[in-house]
């Protein structure tokens, strides 16, 4: 069964997705202690961005997923050139070193932008198409393979791009390298135990929306189409 109209239901998974994304790009810079290991505190809400965008993808289909992904992009990019503009502009002398607090806070260096935005883009698409695919491949059974399956493939590039891009260079190649298995192992035990919440949230909602579309004969082309809306 195709899914054509856009719900009220399909427009609420769409709004969980964006606001877990922004919290994520928002708390990126606060780094917490897990267990003696510093990690983002984005890792903390940006593996449910990925766990709706499975759900997306499983009930959905691939082209509603893919217009989700681009909303989330477009709310990405207008946040980060609003924090950027925001911090460009001259304080009240009065107000200085609550502006510096502010900046470090929402503080944004163009390269990690850059990286995230790609990062992001990236990892959320390659999740979509693992997750479309499989659904076919499973013949619509197992999805745990495809919720764990597509969050190793689209977790990775994302961990991968966005660590090597914003920190290659300002530590040393074995930091690197650590931070990513640490950053990428929390994010996939994070879906692993998050997974029968996810059966849970997918069962429900093919029972109320009466969808469940598979992905035949899709070409997985990332941009958007008419289609789609």
């Amino acid at each position: 069964m195709e899914s054509k109209n856009i719900t009220p239901l399909y427009v609420f998974l769409t709004g969980a997705f964006v606001t877990c994304l922004i919290i994520a790009n928002v708390t990126a810079g606060r780094l917490v202690n897990f267990w003696g290991i510093a990690l983002p505190g984005a890792v903390l809400i940006f593996p449910i961005s990925y766990i709706f965008g499975d759900v997306l993808t499983e009930v959905y289909g691939f082209r509603k997923s893919r217009l989700v992904i681009w909303l989330g992009l477009g709310a990405n990019l207008f946040m980060a050139f609003f924090f950027l503009l925001v911090n460009a502009l001259p304080a009240p002398v009065w107000w200085q070193s609550e502006a510096k607090s502010y900046s470090l806070v929402l503080g944004l260096a163009p390269r990690a932008v850059l990286a995230s935005i790609v990062a992001y883009f990236v990892g959320e698409y390659l999740n979509s198409v693992v997750m479309s695919r499989m659904k076919i491949m499973t013949k619509g059974k197992f999805l745990w393979t495809r919720t764990i399956g597509s969050t190793v493939i689209g977790e990775g590039a994302d961990t991968l791009i966005f660590i090597t891009g914003t920190f290659a260079g300002l530590m040393n190649v074995k930091d690197l390298i650590f931070l990513i298995i640490a950053q990428y192992l929390f994010k996939v035990i994070y879906e692993v135990v998050a997974t029968p919440l996810t059966y849970l949230i997918v069962l429900k909602i093919k029972k109320i929306e009466k969808v469940d579309v598979y992905d035949y004969n899709e070409r997985y082309n990332p941009m958007i189409s008419k289609e789609d809306l």
